[in-house]
């Protein structure tokens, strides 16, 4: 008994040393903290406000009639389309189109909004012009201006309709492109503090010679292994608590699924991943030796794991591939937390594979691992 408070004591000293050896070195912190929280704003910018469709258009009017300036002024205040009111020309339009700057440009002719013979009400004919790359988006922008119409028309002329739709909305919500961004910017944090962090510190005390002083003490390499975990383990709370409360507060992110098991789910899944950093670590000699395996080991994970864009996207046969390395779980489970309140019991096939990864890395972690 005295003997583990001794094994036990000597644990969390060791893992004291790490903390305070990582709060000491400034790129580390930005590495493990701000590094994260650029690629945060910049995945949250591109997909936090996408929740409602828009197009960047130009709008050319043509026409002198009261109902053409009423409808620009109509377009100009919609939420859907996006007008860009330095453009007064078709050409100048054309040159932004070229250049992706804008989706495209609805041109009203003369005669749009004017009084027609034998009619007791305006009429016209708007005109999408859009490159060949825009194609889809024009369409959609066409089907907008077509409901915009109808609701016009029917205040001119009363249509009855043999067939209509309704709307039904389900008790799920689906996910938003930064819930996917949010859970896979997870993932790239815990690898980089997994794998990154002892993959530059170890070689660096073998370098200093700390390590083959270590060695010679009753200092076991399990307790090392475990002070080391606890270590990143506090590192990775904080920097992912920061992240959580960026996404909160600035993009509006809702966790919808438990704390308590999404806090546990977040300490297992990286001590996991922390074990192929000690692995990779343990096991060189040098920076020379490390650099090139982490990013043979990081880089796979970081493209095919979901962690910058859905796997759902990939073709199946590598989806097959993907599901198994040591990433995926990670994020599938955190994404079906917070995203759908899914528990333990229900992400089983996560938590399993996380565990047999689990054992399988710490097997070959404690087998290569050298003092020097």
């Amino acid at each position: 008994m005295l003997k583990m408070k001794k094994s036990i004591f000597t644990v969390l000293i060791f893992a004291k040393i790490s903390t305070k050896r990582f709060f000491r070195d400034r790129a580390a912190i930005f590495y493990s903290i701000g590094f994260p929280l650029i690629f945060l704003f910049v995945f949250g910018s591109l997909y936090g406000n996408n929740s409602n469709l828009s197009f960047k258009v130009a709008v050319i009017n043509n026409s002198n009639s009261t109902f053409a300036k009423t409808f620009v002024k109509s377009v100009d205040n919609s939420k859907i389309l996006k007008v860009n009111k330095d453009i007064k020309s078709l050409s100048v339009a054309e040159d932004k189109m070229s250049r992706s700057e804008i989706d495209s440009t609805i041109v009203l002719p003369k005669s749009f909004g004017e009084v027609q013979k034998g009619n007791f009400y305006p009429s016209g004919q708007a005109e999408i012009i859009y490159t060949q790359n825009n194609q889809q988006s024009a369409q959609a922008l066409a089907a907008v201006l077509d409901s915009q119409f109808k609701s016009i028309n029917s205040k001119f002329v009363t249509i009855k309709t043999p067939f209509t739709v309704t709307q039904k909305q389900l008790n799920t919500k689906s996910l938003s492109s930064f819930d996917y961004a949010f859970a896979g910017l997870l993932g790239f944090a815990i690898i980089g503090m997994g794998i990154f962090g002892p993959v530059n510190v170890f070689p660096e005390l073998k370098k200093m010679g700390i390590l083959r002083r270590l060695s010679t003490t009753t200092l076991r390499v399990w307790q090392y292994f475990l002070s080391t975990m606890i270590g990143q383990a506090a590192i990775g709370l904080l920097s992912i608590a920061v992240m959580f409360a960026v996404a909160m507060t600035v993009f509006n992110l809702k966790v919808v699924g438990n704390w308590y098991e999404l806090i546990i789910f977040l300490i297992f899944s990286m001590t996991m991943i922390l074990g192929i950093g000690l692995a990779l670590g343990g096991w060189a000699k040098n920076e020379r030796q490390v650099a090139p395996l982490s990013n043979i080991v990081v880089f796979p994970m970081m493209f095919l794991s979901g962690t910058f864009f859905p796997r759902f996207l990939m073709p199946e046969w590598l989806q097959n591939i993907s599901t198994f390395l040591p990433l995926t779980p990670v994020i599938d489970g955190i994404r079906l937390i917070i995203t759908e309140g899914k528990t333990f019991s229900e992400i089983l096939p996560q938590i399993g594979l996380i565990g047999l990864w689990f054992i399988v890395i710490y097997f070959i972690a404690f087998r290569v691992f050298r003092w020097e």
